[in-house]
């Protein structure tokens, strides 16, 4: 397939936006990535998307599929050829979907409140986010069975949806001071970041820590109506 007929509007930063992308990489998909600005939204994402209004988008053709992991699935029915993302089993699969809905709904949540949060706040959301790791840690160890990743040999479904997390994990361990996957306390999730980061298909698109602090700073600066920090 031509790769304008395969697009992914979304920017570097975002985790959502890093999901579409990791998938057709696993698939060996070639694919044009359109940087979204987001201020003002193009047009082309309000047109492919009119009723959300965000990234990412995947236009296969002309067609656009919204939200990011039902964009991951659509690529794995779609390009059968290229490895698996989700488990052949349907209950291996219902358990992936399981815990990568708890990443988006619950666990998140609690690491972008630990962002900004303060005093008393802050260590409850710190509490929530290092019980929500030990949950992690645990179905890691089940959903792996022992493997390299989430999803066995490879990475899976669960693996796209948590690991697209981990450059601003790793932005809000370096903020906040604190070791959010600590070899003690998950080793399995240290080892298996390790290598999810490191895979090709993952490296090509997982931001940097410092330019992630760096945009951060400016969008901080922006809501505050000050100008950007200088380097």
């Amino acid at each position: 397939m031509a790769k304008h007929d395969v697009k992914v509007l979304g920017t570097w930063y975002s985790p959502p936006g890093m999901r579409p992308r990791i998938a057709l990489n696993i698939k060996s998909v070639k694919y044009e990535f359109l940087e979204e600005t987001m201020a003002p939204k193009s047009e082309l994402l309000l047109q492919s998307n009119p009723v959300h209004k965000k990234i990412p988008v995947l236009i296969h053709g002309d067609k656009p599929i919204c939200e990011s992991m039902i964009i991951v699935e659509y690529i794995d029915e779609v390009w059968t050829s290229g490895p698996s993302i989700l488990p052949s089993d349907p209950y291996d699969r219902a358990i992936q979907r399981f815990w990568a809905a708890y990443v988006d709904e619950k666990w998140l949540a609690a690491m972008i409140g630990l962002r900004s949060a303060q005093g008393e706040e802050r260590k409850a959301f710190l509490d929530q986010v290092t019980e929500g790791l030990a949950l992690l840690e645990e179905a890691f160890g089940k959903c792996s069975k022992g493997k390299a990743f989430f999803g066995g040999d490879r990475i899976g479904l669960l693996d796209i949806a948590f690991g697209s997390l981990l450059g601003w994990l790793k932005l809000t361990e370096k903020v906040n001071g604190v070791k959010l996957l600590d070899e003690a306390k998950t080793p399995g999730l240290v080892k298996w970041a390790e290598r999810f980061c490191a895979d090709a298909a993952v490296k090509s698109v997982m931001p940097e820590t410092e330019k992630l602090l760096e945009f951060s700073k400016v969008v901080a600066a922006k809501m505050k109506g000050a100008p950007p920090p200088k380097n």
